[in-house]
């Protein structure tokens, strides 16, 4: 009983903290979603400068009430209640696999970064290193730490390598069809295959097929309702994240 107490209060403090962490996405998400060769956005669609936290690139996509301007501040980009919802949901279903496991600390970190990329790859189609890379140095820096703590359930080593498998093979497919995805979904592989890879090849491979999968059904769907059109390009990005949410969840409640 003690324990499920404990996991109960767990989820809600994981749950706590993506809802905080995810008010703070919707303005860099705003800002990142441009095509590339082009500078990060720096004003709102109604041509305020964006300040504030972080230099304006922390919190909800709004800006202040203006002295001289008709209404409210202007709003855009995702909606902050949606992506607090979203970060919320996917903390707190990852304490829940984890449970009271030093790694947990570590998907609660990447879990932000995580959505932020999705959000970015599907409003503009584009992984930018600024966030791919943070992603894969934390995954592997923070692993490498959880490894000395007792009672995890991983490998640093088969993140290590898992890293590499998965960016290799993502490097590869970047050298057959380099059209079909970007340089920035094999950045993003690094960091992917490390989180999974942590829970040994049976998760990255769940991983990596899961997220094969949810793009496929996703394909196959679009299709059937005609919006799918030949030769369109389809951002890569969030079915690779939900592929390796979907790992993690599995397998950290495995393990």
């Amino acid at each position: 009983m003690d324990l499920d107490l404990w996991l109960i209060g767990l989820t809600v403090a994981a749950a706590s903290w993506g809802a905080g962490a995810g008010t703070l996405l919707p303005r860099p998400a705003y800002r990142f979603a441009v095509d590339e060769e082009e500078p990060w956005q720096d004003e709102c669609p109604a041509g305020h400068r964006i300040t504030g936290v972080a230099r304006g690139w922390l919190g909800p996509a709004r800006c202040a009430d203006r002295p001289g301007d008709p209404g409210p501040g202007c709003v855009y980009g995702p909606s902050t209640r949606t992506v607090a919802l979203v970060t919320a949901l996917v903390c707190a279903t990852l304490a829940l696999a984890t449970g009271t496991r030093p790694e947990l600390a570590v998907w609660l970190l990447l879990a932000p970064l995580g959505v932020l990329l999705t959000l970015v790859d599907v409003r503009a189609q584009r992984l930018p290193d600024p966030l791919t890379l943070p992603f894969a140095g934390l995954a592997l820096v923070l692993l490498g730490a959880v490894a000395f703590i007792p009672e995890h359930a991983g490998q640093w080593r088969t993140a290590a390598y898992g890293a590499l498998a998965l960016g290799g093979l993502y490097f590869v497919f970047f050298l057959i069809r380099p059209l079909a995805l970007g340089f920035g979904d094999v950045k993003l592989a690094l960091g992917l295959g490390a989180a999974l890879g942590w829970y040994g090849w049976g998760a990255l491979y769940v991983g990596t097929f899961a997220g094969a999968l949810i793009g496929s059904g996703y394909t196959l769907v679009a299709a059937f309702r005609g919006r799918a059109r030949r030769r369109q390009l389809v951002a890569l990005g969030p079915f690779m994240i939900a592929g390796a949410y979907v790992g993690l969840l599995l397998e950290a409640h495995a393990a």
